[in-house]
């Protein structure tokens, strides 16, 4: 599953095996194999241990529907494919005030499901091109939990089977320069 994306310097394969493909295969996941990826998002360090992340699952014809009905049409083109919908939150508030690092320690979570979902043959797209009120309504989540992402998680088809208009789109895309991405001793002073 190796892509193009080069690296300047050598890095585990999983991170350059991981991309975020729309072609998804009408494939059920099985609950052994999805669960493990919620099981390794379990296991990351959060600050002072509050662990704040929750998904929120649709994986039934049902639920799939409901999650339909606050996701944009770009975008609901193509992951109604997807055998998993997983909306990505945080509670924003632990029992004594506000969590700083809530969003920071949900990335985390996110990014440990997705590596173990690459590991397992699986493929991943988050999104954010949906109505995130139209979830919270829908979905009887409270304002005390921020909304993240929302992720389609399954097997990926050929791109072929892909409408055209969208297989230009299935290549991994270039990331930027890690001394871009790097600053020394303080903003605007970067790596070289």
């Amino acid at each position: 599953m190796s892509h193009s994306r080069a690296t300047t310097s050598p890095i585990n394969q999983v991170f350059l095996d991981r991309w975020s493909p729309r072609s998804f295969l009408e494939k059920e996941i099985s609950d052994e194999v999805l669960f493990s990826l919620f099981e390794t998002s379990r296991q990351i360090p959060s600050t002072f241990n509050p662990q704040p992340w929750e998904f929120i699952l649709a994986r039934t014809q049902e639920d799939r529907e409901k999650f339909y009905s606050f996701i944009v049409e770009g975008n609901l083109a193509w992951c109604q494919k997807a055998p998993v919908l997983a909306l990505i939150i945080s509670e924003m508030n632990n029992e004594k005030d506000f969590n700083k690092s809530h969003s920071s320690d949900t990335g985390e979570a996110w990014v440990y499901l997705l590596l173990e979902a690459t590991k397992k043959g699986l493929i991943t797209y988050p999104m954010t091109g949906f109505d995130f009120e139209s979830a919270r309504r829908s979905l009887n989540i409270p304002e005390k939990y921020t909304i993240h992402a929302l992720v389609a998680i399954g097997y990926q088809s050929k791109k072929e089977e892909f409408p055209e208009i969208n297989q230009q789109r299935e290549n991994s895309i270039p990331r930027h320069e890690t001394k871009e991405l790097s600053f020394k001793g303080g903003f605007g002073q970067h790596i070289k």
